[in-house]
């Protein structure tokens, strides 16, 4: 089974219950918050939340695919794409056990040969 999905009306939920700002002040903070992200994407800039990550695009090459249904070959052009790093601290975070203790230190890496 799969863990529940937060949506964009759950944090509109959660901004209210943390700041008890009435619904609609939520849904804008929310909204402004998305659109800031999407336009700064859009001018093909960096944006980093310290603690929590940072969101660019990538430039992914163009390529030939296939139709599924067809098996017909098909030109997949060059496109951008939204990519977000996670930072040290959240991966860090969601490792940990909710007991609050910090998760064991991965295993070390194999020597280069």
């Amino acid at each position: 089974m799969n863990p529940p999905t937060m949506t964009k009306a759950d944090l509109v939920e959660e901004v209210i219950r943390a700041t008890e700002l009435p619904r609609k002040e939520s849904e804008t903070i929310v909204e402004t918050i998305f659109e800031s992200i999407i336009q700064t994407l859009r001018e093909n800039k960096k944006i980093e939340i310290r603690g929590f990550g940072s969101f660019r695009t990538r430039q992914r090459r163009g390529r030939v695919g296939r139709n599924p249904r067809t098996g017909e070959k098909v030109e997949v052009p060059a496109k951008r794409i939204p990519f977000f790093k996670p930072s040290k601290d959240l991966k860090e975070f969601i490792n940990s056990e909710s007991s609050g203790q910090p998760a064991p230190a991965p295993a070390p890496s194999p020597a280069p040969r």
